[in-house]
Protein backbone atom coordinates (compact mmCIF):
# COMPACT_ATOMS: atom_id res chain seq x y z
CA UNK A 1 0.00 0.00 0.00
CA UNK A 2 1.17 3.54 -0.56
CA UNK A 3 1.49 5.84 2.38
CA UNK A 4 -0.95 8.70 2.63
CA UNK A 5 -2.86 10.73 5.17
CA UNK A 6 -4.09 8.52 7.99
CA UNK A 7 -1.84 5.64 6.99
CA UNK A 8 0.01 3.92 9.81
CA UNK A 9 3.45 2.47 9.13
CA UNK A 10 4.61 -0.89 10.42
CA UNK A 11 8.41 -0.88 10.39
CA UNK A 12 10.15 -4.25 10.26
CA UNK A 13 13.82 -3.97 11.25
CA UNK A 14 15.27 -7.43 10.79
CA UNK A 15 18.77 -8.84 10.54
CA UNK A 16 18.49 -11.55 7.88
CA UNK A 17 21.95 -12.80 6.88
CA UNK A 18 20.89 -16.25 5.64
CA UNK A 19 18.19 -17.74 3.42
CA UNK A 20 16.30 -19.05 6.47
CA UNK A 21 16.38 -15.72 8.33
CA UNK A 22 15.21 -13.99 5.16
CA UNK A 23 12.30 -16.46 5.11
CA UNK A 24 11.39 -15.38 8.64
CA UNK A 25 11.60 -11.68 7.78
CA UNK A 26 9.53 -12.20 4.65
CA UNK A 27 6.96 -14.22 6.64
CA UNK A 28 6.47 -11.28 9.03
CA UNK A 29 5.93 -8.94 6.08
CA UNK A 30 3.57 -11.40 4.38
CA UNK A 31 1.61 -11.79 7.61
CA UNK A 32 1.22 -8.03 7.84
CA UNK A 33 -0.24 -8.15 4.33
CA UNK A 34 -2.57 -11.00 5.34
CA UNK A 35 -4.19 -8.77 7.94
CA UNK A 36 -6.17 -6.98 5.22
CA UNK A 37 -5.32 -3.73 6.94
CA UNK A 38 -5.82 -1.12 4.24
CA UNK A 39 -4.56 1.63 6.51
CA UNK A 40 -1.18 0.00 7.14
CA UNK A 41 1.98 0.51 5.07
CA UNK A 42 4.70 -2.07 5.69
CA UNK A 43 8.36 -1.07 5.46
CA UNK A 44 11.10 -3.68 5.70
CA UNK A 45 14.52 -2.22 6.43
CA UNK A 46 17.79 -3.94 7.30
CA UNK A 47 19.20 -2.76 10.65
CA UNK A 48 22.29 -1.23 9.06
CA UNK A 49 20.04 0.82 6.76
CA UNK A 50 17.44 1.81 9.39
CA UNK A 51 17.77 4.83 11.62
CA UNK A 52 15.95 7.31 13.81
CA UNK A 53 13.89 8.79 10.98
CA UNK A 54 12.47 5.35 10.20
CA UNK A 55 11.46 4.85 13.82
CA UNK A 56 9.98 8.33 14.13
CA UNK A 57 7.82 7.67 11.07
CA UNK A 58 6.60 4.30 12.40
CA UNK A 59 3.37 3.52 14.21
CA UNK A 60 4.76 0.15 15.33
CA UNK A 61 7.96 -1.87 14.98
CA UNK A 62 8.80 -5.53 14.57
CA UNK A 63 12.39 -6.33 15.48
CA UNK A 64 14.05 -9.46 14.13
CA UNK A 65 17.45 -10.76 15.08
CA UNK A 66 19.65 -13.77 15.13
CA UNK A 67 21.22 -15.01 18.33
CA UNK A 68 24.91 -14.17 18.06
CA UNK A 69 27.14 -15.40 20.88
CA UNK A 70 24.17 -15.25 23.25
CA UNK A 71 23.23 -11.70 22.26
CA UNK A 72 21.40 -9.83 19.50
CA UNK A 73 23.09 -9.40 16.14
CA UNK A 74 25.69 -6.66 15.87
CA UNK A 75 23.60 -5.11 13.10
CA UNK A 76 20.54 -4.71 15.37
CA UNK A 77 22.75 -3.39 18.19
CA UNK A 78 24.20 -0.86 15.74
CA UNK A 79 20.66 0.24 14.82
CA UNK A 80 19.89 0.82 18.49
CA UNK A 81 23.20 2.61 19.07
CA UNK A 82 22.44 5.09 16.27
CA UNK A 83 18.75 5.50 17.05
CA UNK A 84 18.43 5.39 20.83
CA UNK A 85 18.96 9.00 21.86
CA UNK A 86 17.33 10.64 18.81
CA UNK A 87 14.08 8.71 19.46
CA UNK A 88 14.21 8.39 23.26
CA UNK A 89 11.79 11.16 24.21
CA UNK A 90 9.70 10.94 21.03
CA UNK A 91 8.61 7.30 20.82
CA UNK A 92 7.49 6.38 24.32
CA UNK A 93 4.70 3.84 24.16
CA UNK A 94 5.59 2.73 20.62
CA UNK A 95 4.20 -0.79 20.16
CA UNK A 96 6.78 -3.37 19.22
CA UNK A 97 7.19 -7.09 18.76
CA UNK A 98 10.31 -9.25 18.60
CA UNK A 99 11.31 -12.47 16.94
CA UNK A 100 14.60 -14.26 17.47
CA UNK A 101 16.24 -16.97 15.41
CA UNK A 102 18.18 -18.74 18.15
CA UNK A 103 20.54 -21.64 17.66
CA UNK A 104 20.50 -22.14 21.42
CA UNK A 105 17.87 -20.77 23.83
CA UNK A 106 17.65 -17.06 22.91
CA UNK A 107 17.66 -15.96 26.56
CA UNK A 108 20.57 -13.51 26.33
CA UNK A 109 19.32 -12.16 23.03
CA UNK A 110 15.86 -11.52 24.43
CA UNK A 111 17.27 -9.91 27.57
CA UNK A 112 19.54 -7.62 25.53
CA UNK A 113 16.74 -6.36 23.26
CA UNK A 114 14.26 -6.02 26.12
CA UNK A 115 16.75 -3.98 28.15
CA UNK A 116 17.06 -1.47 25.33
CA UNK A 117 13.35 -1.21 24.50
CA UNK A 118 12.52 -0.90 28.19
CA UNK A 119 14.86 2.10 28.31
CA UNK A 120 13.06 3.53 25.27
CA UNK A 121 9.75 2.83 27.03
CA UNK A 122 8.36 1.00 24.01
CA UNK A 123 5.35 -1.24 24.66
CA UNK A 124 5.55 -4.98 23.88
CA UNK A 125 2.37 -6.24 22.23
CA UNK A 126 3.08 -9.94 22.75
CA UNK A 127 5.68 -12.39 23.99
CA UNK A 128 8.72 -12.63 21.70
CA UNK A 129 8.61 -15.32 19.07
CA UNK A 130 11.58 -17.60 19.75
CA UNK A 131 12.59 -19.82 16.86
CA UNK A 132 14.97 -22.10 18.77
CA UNK A 133 17.23 -24.97 17.81
CA UNK A 134 17.38 -26.70 14.48
CA UNK A 135 15.36 -25.13 11.66
CA UNK A 136 11.67 -26.04 11.68
CA UNK A 137 9.17 -25.14 8.99
CA UNK A 138 6.78 -23.98 11.73
CA UNK A 139 9.06 -21.00 12.40
CA UNK A 140 7.71 -19.25 9.32
CA UNK A 141 4.10 -19.70 10.44
CA UNK A 142 4.90 -18.18 13.86
CA UNK A 143 6.52 -15.16 12.21
CA UNK A 144 3.67 -14.78 9.76
CA UNK A 145 1.21 -14.74 12.68
CA UNK A 146 3.33 -12.08 14.35
CA UNK A 147 3.12 -9.86 11.27
CA UNK A 148 -0.64 -10.34 11.07
CA UNK A 149 -1.05 -9.51 14.76
CA UNK A 150 0.96 -6.30 14.47
CA UNK A 151 -0.75 -5.02 11.34
CA UNK A 152 -4.26 -5.91 12.51
CA UNK A 153 -3.66 -4.40 15.95
CA UNK A 154 -2.30 -1.17 14.50
CA UNK A 155 -5.14 -0.95 12.01
CA UNK A 156 -7.77 -1.52 14.69
CA UNK A 157 -6.14 0.98 17.04
CA UNK A 158 -5.61 -1.69 19.69
CA UNK A 159 -1.99 -0.59 20.01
Amino acid sequence: MTEGPGTKTLLIVAHAPSPNTRRLRDAVAAGAGDAGADGIAVRVVAPLDAGPDDVLAASGVVLGTTENLGYMSGALKDFFDRSYYPVLEKTQGLPYALYIRAGHDGTGTRRGVETIVTGLRWKPVCEPVLCRGEWQDGFEAKCRELGTLMAAGLDAGVF
